[in-house]
C-alpha cells in the first residue's frame, strides 16, 4: 500500500516534505496520545479524591452512628442522672443541719472528753459551702492514748447524726518523755479535721445560683 510505503520511506531529517496523509495521521496520532494522558491524569486524581471522600463517608456514619446511639440514650441517661441527684441530697439529708452543727460540735468535743482525751486546742473555723453540702474545719490538738483515741472514734460515730470527719494534714505523734526520760504511751493529735453538713433548698439554690454565674 502507498501509505505503508510512504511510512517507511520517510525523511526524519525533513518532516516537512512528508505526504499530506502521514502528517495528518502522526498529528491525530499526537492527538490521541496527548488526550489520552490528559484523560488518565484527570482520572488519577478523581479516583484519589474518590477514595478520600469514601474514607470520610465512612468517618461521618461512624460518627452519626455514635451521636444517634448516644441520642437515643439521652433520655434514659438524664433520668438516671436526675434519681442519682436524688439520691445524693437523700443521703446528704443524714448530715446535720445548720441547726444543729452548732450542737455537734459541742457533742463531738464532749466525746473526745468523755473518751479521757486532753483537748488542748479545738477551734473550729468558717464553713465552706459547696453544690448540696458544706464543710466546717476544725483545728485541733488532742492528746491521749491509742485506746482513747479508738474510743473517741466509735463515740463519734455512735452519735444520733451521721458524723463524717476527715484528716487534713493531721499528723499522731508521741509525747514527749517526762523528766526522767520515761515515756507516757501517750500520743498527740494535731491538724486540721473537716466535719460536713448538709444545705437547705434555700441554700441549696443559692448556691446553684451562684455556680451558674460563675460559669458564665
Amino acid at each position: 500500500m502507498k501509505f505503508i510505503d510512504d511510512l517507511r520511506n520517510l525523511d526524519r531529517n525533513n518532516i516537512g516534505g512528508w505526504p499530506k496523509a502521514v502528517k495528518m495521521f502522526f498529528a491525530g496520532l499526537i492527538f490521541v496520545v496527548v488526550t489520552f494522558f490528559g484523560w488518565y491524569l484527570h482520572v488519577s486524581d478523581q479516583q484519589d479524591e474518590l477514595e478520600t471522600q469514601e474514607q470520610r463517608e465512612e468517618t461521618l456514619k461512624t460518627e452519626f452512628s455514635q451521636k444517634q446511639s448516644k441520642s437515643a440514650n439521652l433520655e434514659a441517661l438524664e433520668q438516671q442522672l436526675t434519681e442519682m441527684q436524688d439520691m445524693l441530697r437523700q443521703l446528704l439529708r443524714q448530715l446535720p443541719s445548720k441547726t444543729e452543727m452548732p450542737e455537734l460540735l459541742v457533742d463531738i468535743s464532749q466525746t473526745a472528753l468523755a473518751a479521757g482525751i486532753e483537748t488542748e486546742l479545738f477551734q473550729p473555723g468558717p464553713e465552706t459551702p459547696r453544690e448540696f453540702y458544706a464543710e466546717k474545719p476544725i483545728t485541733l490538738r488532742m492528746v491521749g492514748s491509742y485506746h482513747q483515741f479508738g474510743s473517741f472514734i466509735s463515740g463519734v460515730a455512735s452519735l444520733p447524726r451521721v458524723v463524717i470527719l476527715t484528716l487534713h494534714d493531721v499528723s499522731l505523734s508521741p509525747k514527749d518523755p517526762d523528766k526522767k526520760g520515761a515515756s507516757s504511751g501517750l500520743l498527740i493529735l494535731q491538724g486540721t479535721v473537716k466535719t460536713y453538713r448538709y444545705l437547705d433548698d434555700d441554700e441549696a439554690a443559692a448556691q446553684s445560683k451562684q455556680a451558674a454565674g460563675a460559669k458564665r
